[in-house]
């Protein structure tokens, strides 16, 4: 039995029936690399049986505190059934893409049971009709309550399912699977009187701590060197979300996204995708007459795991904010703004230190958290009151190799986030094989036509490839600011790279699929298939990292 960490539980407190928080993923795959060519859905079924051992959030539940007066606890749940947590549907006719984000968006927005393990994948089959995909191509659609995961931990799971040949086989579990008894509230209780007495000698520590860091960002602001980042203006985003979803996206080449940022010396990928996410939000918000004069704000995630957490679950997370510089119509000039607003949301974030955040989430009191949210939804509060940001930009790398499925070859990968009231939308990036896709979530009260958005998206990457081709522009910064090593862009860390990395290497392939099959950047060493240098990320901000990755 292991306690949720204050922001882990934070999750769980902030969830409404309008708001489910839960991330996820929309993978399509080619079933004609599966020998037969066509792949059947109990055989996913019993491939995803064998690999349960090699995540733990794919059979651990939560079981609360009594009263909520402690943060919860996950235990291996003695009551687990994969056919609840592995689905199958297929797409009417034709099977287009625009159906196939209608039900992806339908399976997103229904709440997760929190009475069973946070995950859900479902089979989607029929994707007959979609440009670009080869003929019997299905879709997973996966949902895994934050609470369980962020970006960092997330990479257990796909690595999880995934292998880097068709005919791989899963290693074997060390010992037998043993599920846990339910605590009784005795137990519980007894637990949260001891983290009760423990909690004010921590809050000291954290205080304690932080002082210098405050001090640091009030000489900073006096002196100029540092700068807000500026008034979040108010968007349709910004209100009250409803229960229903809208998704969609489009995928680019990571080679065409290098070419952007190279147009602006010190420019990074995460720079270029800021600059198109915000070309895409001035055209949309533009068609409505409602752009507003000042910048959009990101809220970008920023991972704090240290080295000896990357194989931790949960979360350890902490947050960024970046103009977008949705206020600027031509591509390079917005390109060159928003590498200047990365570099001081940077070097503003190194000042205060990346993990005040976290250190301080650790408070967070369970008791009132969840009350404090509901408030929050039932009055109306996000109509109310200035937003904090906008929007969420999140990446997540993938290896630049190809990846199987039970022999299906994984094709491309679209992500899926959460929504809640006073931040309507959500950008997940994903990277993958030379590709890199940018997706939506969002309310459908507060994106009627997501095709348009999407349209929107390639608009403003058509835009922007066609003024960076051959500039090359130095901005007035002079330099190129990086994340402290502790601290990366979340979701786009190259530790996630590392925690994938890690977790296939460990894992055996078939004997002759080592010996003989050869993969790009990947060598055969013995029994073990070790993905290393083929994982490459998006770039992290710290330039050590930035030069490892590309």
């Amino acid at each position: 039995m292991e306690q949720l960490s204050a922001m882990d539980a934070s999750f769980l407190y902030f969830e409404t029936a309008n708001a489910p928080m839960h991330i996820g993923s929309v993978a399509i795959y080619d079933q004609s690399t599966v020998k037969g060519g066509v792949l059947g859905f109990k055989e996913i079924l019993k491939n995803y049986e064998s690999r349960l051992h090699l995540a733990r959030s794919f059979r651990q539940r939560i079981v609360r505190v009594p009263m909520s007066l402690d943060h919860p606890y996950w235990i291996e749940d003695p009551d687990f059934d994969i056919e609840y947590h592995v689905r199958h549907i297929a797409l009417p006719k034709p099977g287009d893409w625009r159906q196939l984000c209608i039900q992806v968006a339908r399976l997103h927005s229904r709440p997760m049971d929190t009475t069973r393990p946070l995950w859900e994948f479902t089979v989607i089959e029929g994707l007959d009709n979609v440009e670009g995909l080869p003929k019997g191509s299905f879709a997973i659609v996966s949902k895994v309550h934050h609470a369980a995961i962020d970006g960092v931990s997330g990479a257990e799971l796909t690595a999880a399912i995934h292998d880097l040949t068709p005919d791989a086989v899963p290693e074997p579990p060390e010992k037998p699977w043993m599920a846990e008894r339910e605590p009784s509230a005795v137990e519980l209780l007894s637990r949260t009187s001891i983290n009760n007495v423990r909690q004010p000698f921590k809050l000291a520590r954290v205080v304690a701590e932080s002082v210098p860091a405050l001090a640091r960002v009030g000489i900073g602001l006096s002196a100029g060197k540092l700068k807000r980042v500026g008034h979040v203006p108010r968007t349709r985003f910004n209100g009250k979300v409803s229960p229903h979803r809208v998704f969609d996206g489009r995928s680019f080449k990571l080679s065409d996204i290098r070419a952007i940022k190279s147009a602006v010396e010190g420019a990074t990928v995460n720079d270029a995708i800021l600059a198109i996410v915000g070309g895409a939000l001035n055209k949309y918000l533009k068609s409505k007459n409602e752009l507003p004069k000042d910048s959009l704000i990101a809220m970008a995630p920023i991972s704090v795991r240290t080295k000896d957490q990357q194989k931790s679950a949960g979360n350890q997370v902490s947050a960024m904010a970046v103009a977008v510089r949705s206020d600027i119509d031509d591509p390079l000039e917005r390109l060159v703004a928003v590498f200047e607003s990365t570099t001081n949301s940077k070097e503003m974030t190194n000042a205060i230190g990346a993990s005040t955040l976290t250190d301080y989430s650790q408070f967070i009191p369970s008791t009132v958290a969840g009350l404090a949210a509901r408030l929050y939804t039932n009055l109306g509060l996000a109509n109310r009151i200035t937003p904090m940001f906008n929007t969420v930009i999140t990446n997540i790398p993938g290896p630049q190799v190809p990846l199987y499925m039970t022999g299906a070859r994984l094709v491309t990968q679209f992500g899926l986030g959460p929504i809640l009231d006073g931040m309507g939308i959500i950008h997940p990036i994903f990277s993958y094989c030379g590709e890199i896709t940018i997706s939506f979530t969002s309310c459908r009260e507060m994106i009627p036509d997501p095709d348009f958005y999407a349209q929107c998206i390639q608009d403003s990457f058509d835009e922007m490839l066609a003024a960076t081709r051959g500039k090359h522009v130095k901005s007035s910064t002079g330099h190129r600011a990086g994340i402290a090593r502790d601290a990366v862009p979340a979701e786009v860390a190259a530790a996630e790279a590392e925690a994938l990395r890690e977790k296939v290497k460990a894992r055996p392939a078939r004997k002759a699929a080592t010996a003989k099959r050869k993969v790009p950047a990947q060598k055969a060493s013995g029994k073990t298939a070790k993905l290393t240098d083929a994982v490459a990320t998006v770039e992290a901000p710290a330039p050590t990292r930035t030069e490892a990755a590309e």
